[in-house]
């Protein structure tokens, strides 16, 4: 067509970064942060603030392009450093708070990053993993010192603070009039997100502004954000840029509660405190909610909108959850996502009893307005399996909220974008309604005996097992059937069962051969977002050794 022209007038790279600058406008003198009972700050201030951030580290050396990487918990800093690193032209690299200086020192060098931000709660593994890095004859990075907010150098002598460049000295040296440096192109990174691994090869999910940006809104829509919301701070800032609602709150001139730890007791105090409107949670959190002592839980002023993910939540703890008051969303993702990249609910499913619609919401769903498409695919032929709720297949996704690679592992880039799609490996089925649901992970998939057994069915009917607080199934090897079932429980505080008892509650609930042929009464070993190790589960199930053939035959 004649007569249109692509100009700065017309076209602008979008990024999370302009939210930034609205909210400092718009929202000015509303409250942006809440940390404890001592820090508070304006969207105005913290627009300033992000300025002299982003000023101070062009001036230690960084570059367009650079990464910069943090190892702190949900404080301020993590907030203003998601505006700061990208408004100097940097990289965020937000590490895990559960690795050890093992690994923080492997993902410090495949970064390059050229700063890091350190908690004073993780100085020590910080440092540990510096003189690794030194050991090796490896470049490394500036360390700046974040202390906490109302005791400048708790744990940490005066003579050892000395040492380190400190956060609020470091803005101290900034200007707020500092030029901020936006993408020339939208594509370009703007964080980067390591997935769990070992040690020897390490996935770095490149994130760009514009995923950044149209995720960040989508998360805002999934999550029922409105006007002047009040967020608090329980998915982990670090994994997936908090779902990119780090970015997404701003845009909403929303107020962040930040919590250091999470626990019960800490997510009913701030509720009740400061009146929450939103919050988020994988189902372990939802599952310490849900089950908090009575002690514990405070009556909600109204609704608590909360968006859960990670792994897919059990009916059971959903049921519980509206019970009390919360509004529940389900999301589902991947890191390669950006976090959340489908939503489950549908109006009528709001007249529905809620045992139904608890089961319904635990479904993942279809994709969210800035994801293209997700299809449930045969991975040879990549033809889309029936809509049949039974057909399994890959779960798979295409969008401009789909990562942009790994970072230095073209192999596993290639790999994961074979057929045009972004290949998850995940397996589920797809309903009538379009609907997706996951049966498992590739890798976690229990064949027994030539049958596929789907981890995540079993678990949902040990979540709803009375006494049962936690949950999870592997499979165990077997002499006869190849592997079978083995179930791995936390019973709920002072409660008591026996490993007959459940096996029998299950054979009730479920055909005999999905049906676990092991229980093993233990606690689950966690990453930092909340998912079960399953690995390390697995591990244990392969050490206890196989039963007899004699044995696994008794028990059909």
């Amino acid at each position: 067509m004649e007569g249109l022209v692509k100009c700065s007038a017309n076209y602008i790279p979008l990024s999370p970064i302009s939210f930034l600058e609205r909210s400092a406008v718009v929202y000015r003198d509303k409250i942006s942060i809440v940390y404890g009972n001592t820090v508070k700050f304006t969207w105005k201030q913290t627009q300033e603030r992000c300025l002299k951030l982003a000023y101070a580290l062009t001036q230690l050396g960084i570059s367009p392009g650079d990464v910069v990487a943090v190892l702190a918990p949900n404080v301020p800093a993590m907030v203003e450093l998601h505006f700061g690193v990208p408004m100097a032209g940097a990289v965020l690299c937000t590490l895990n708070i559960r690795h050890d200086s093992a690994m923080i020192s492997v993902l410090l060098q495949h970064s390059e990053a050229k700063v890091i931000l350190v908690d004073y709660q993780f100085l020590e593994v910080a440092l540990a993993a510096l003189d690794i890095m030194s050991s090796k004859k490896t470049k490394t990075p500036l360390l700046v010192l974040i202390p906490e907010s109302d005791n400048p150098y708790p744990e940490i002598s005066k003579t050892n603070s000395c040492k380190y460049l400190e956060y609020e000295n470091l803005i101290g040296t900034g200007r707020d009039d500092f030029k901020t440096k936006k993408p020339n192109d939208e594509w370009d990174p703007i964080s980067l997100n390591y997935t769990s691994g070992t040690t020897s090869s390490p996935k770095g999910v490149v994130y760009h502004h514009r995923g950044a940006y149209l995720n960040s809104l989508a998360a805002i829509l999934l999550n029922g954000i409105g006007p002047n919301p009040v967020y608090l701070w329980t998915v982990p800032m670090f994994h997936c840029n908090g779902w990119c609602l780090v970015w997404g709150v701003a845009s909403q001139g929303g107020t962040n509660i930040c919590l250091r730890n999470v626990s019960a007791q800490t997510i009913f105090d701030s509720i009740y405190m400061h009146r929450v409107t939103n919050m988020g949670g994988a189902p372990t959190v939802l599952n310490m909610i849900a089950n908090a002592p009575p002690t514990v839980k405070k009556p909600l002023f109204s609704k608590v909108e909360v968006m859960s993910g990670a792994a897919p939540p059990p009916p059971q703890v959903l049921f519980k959850m509206e019970e009390l008051g919360f509004g529940i969303t389900h999301s589902y993702g991947l890191t390669e996502t950006y976090g959340p990249a489908t939503i489950c609910t549908k109006p009528e499913w709001d007249s529905m009893q809620p045992h139904d619609r608890a089961r319904l919401k635990s479904r993942q769903g279809v994709q969210h307005i800035a994801m293209e498409d997700v299809d449930i695919k045969d991975p040879v032929s990549m033809k889309s399996v029936p809509a049949d709720a039974k057909t399994m297949g890959e779960v798979m996704f295409k969008g401009n909220t789909v990562m942009s690679g790994y970072l230095k592992n073209s192999k596993a880039t290639e790999e994961a974008f074979q057929g045009g799609w972004f290949r998850t490996g995940d397996l589920g089925v797809k309903h009538p309604d379009g609907y997706i649901e996951l049966k498992d992970r590739s890798k976690d998939i229990i064949i027994s005996g030539g049958e596929n057994i789907s981890t995540i069915e079993v678990e949902s009917v040990l979540f709803s097992h009375p006494l049962i607080l936690e949950a999870a199934v592997v499979g165990r090897p077997d002499d006869h059937w190849g592997e079978t079932p083995c179930a791995f429980v936390k019973l709920k505080e002072g409660k008591n069962t026996s490993t007959e008892e459940i096996m029998k509650f299950c054979r009730e609930r479920l055909p005999h051969y999905m049906a676990p042929r092991t229980v093993v009464f233990d606690d689950m070993p966690k990453t930092s977002t909340g998912k079960t190790q399953k690995y390390i589960l697995r591990e244990k199930a392969k050490a206890m050794g196989s039963l007899t053939k004699k044995n696994n035959r008794s028990k059909l």
